[in-house]
């Protein structure tokens, strides 16, 4: 029988579909196992099309196959099999925790455009000013917003091993694509690569200790969150709308992607609730109000439009910290203790 690594090295000479890179370097095998005379591989989730997938399969078989001592070879996605004959019990990998971090809480949307990442933000700094050590990890590779949110230019640095620091800003630990990229560069990546970065942000960088991972995901429905499922243990998520029923019918489709990859949902927030004019106090429900009740979530807070939460977003200045004793920041403080106060049932 082969080795593990000369199954790797016999993988490698499979290109992913329109691209120069092969499978095993863009990170799409997770684990190959080794069973007798038979061999494993587990292929992690990809947003790549089934006939893709199946086609890797084959490949995948017939070139293992051809080695010396294999009789069998079984390709899994973690749904299905795609090549191969009759599967034996292997058992899923194991998701291990970050080292050192204790609840990885995902904030997530189902479209773009409704504060996500000043929801993000504003939620990791009120966990912090409750007394809870912090980091954000900004996972929205093609939109990175979290540096020009938390108003900083550093770049990262290198420690031993390839590890990355994080940045550190507020009291915040921070890492981001946005931080090894200039404002003209286009993003221009497939699934596979972006699945790669993620993987690197949650296992590269140094985070030491912290009570609270805060992941901002890009909109909808994508690799991501998928990586992530895979590769840690995620607490909770977090699930951000606005009040207008175009919005909600996005959530539901956060609210299954979460399902499907067994993440508890500890609530919802709705932001841009509503308008509150800073002369008179006049509340006016632009978007219409209450909205996500109609999800059946709990809805964790309640965020009106001021003007000051989109000047401190652009100066990096968050809201929660410019001005924390105003409405806006106590209801940013009411959110993080109810996360902070989820049932153990909701909450593990």
């Amino acid at each position: 029988m082969p080795t593990e690594q000369e199954v790797r090295t016999h993988l490698q000479k499979i290109a992913y579909p329109g691209s120069r890179h092969d499978i095993v370097t863009l990170g799409l095998v997770s684990e190959i196992g080794l069973h007798g005379s038979d061999v494993v591989v587990h292929f992690r989730p990809s947003s790549a099309s089934d006939q893709v997938l199946q086609h890797l399969g084959g490949k995948i078989t017939a070139a293992l196959s051809a080695l010396p001592g294999v009789e069998h070879v079984v390709v899994h996605d973690g749904r299905r099999r795609l090549g191969g004959g009759q599967q034996r019990p292997v058992a899923a990998p194991a998701k291990s925790p970050l080292p050192g971090v204790g609840k990885v809480i995902a904030v997530a949307s189902g479209k773009g455009g409704v504060g996500k990442s000043t929801v993000s933000v504003n939620l990791a700094l009120a966990l912090k000013a409750l007394g809870n050590r912090v980091g954000v990890l900004d996972a929205d590779v093609y939109g990175p917003s979290i540096p020009l949110m938390m108003g900083s230019e550093a770049t990262p640095r290198a420690g031993d091993d390839k590890k990355i620091y994080p940045v550190e800003k507020y009291g915040i630990s921070l890492i981001s694509m946005g931080f090894f990229l200039d404002d003209q560069s286009p993003v221009i990546w497939r699934g596979p690569i972006v699945m790669g970065i993620i993987r690197q942000f949650l296992r590269d960088v140094i985070w030491g200790d912290l009570d609270y991972l805060v992941v901002d995901l890009p909109p909808g429905t994508g690799d991501a969150v998928l990586t992530l499922a895979q590769e840690i243990p995620l607490n909770g998520g977090v699930i951000v709308s606005t009040p207008q029923d175009v919005a909600l019918l996005d959530v539901n489709r956060g609210i299954a992607m979460f399902k499907q990859v067994h993440v508890p949902i500890i609530g919802i927030v709705e932001n841009m609730s509503y308008y509150l004019c800073p002369h008179c106090g006049e509340r006016e429900e632009i978007f219409g109000h209450g909205g996500v009740k109609k999800t059946g979530l709990e809805v964790l807070g309640e965020i009106p439009i001021v003007e000051e939460i989109r000047t401190g977003g652009d100066e990096g200045k968050p809201m929660v910290l410019q001005s924390p004793d105003h409405a806006v920041s106590r209801a940013f403080h009411t959110i993080a203790n109810r996360v902070m106060q989820a049932s153990p049932k909701t909450l593990h």
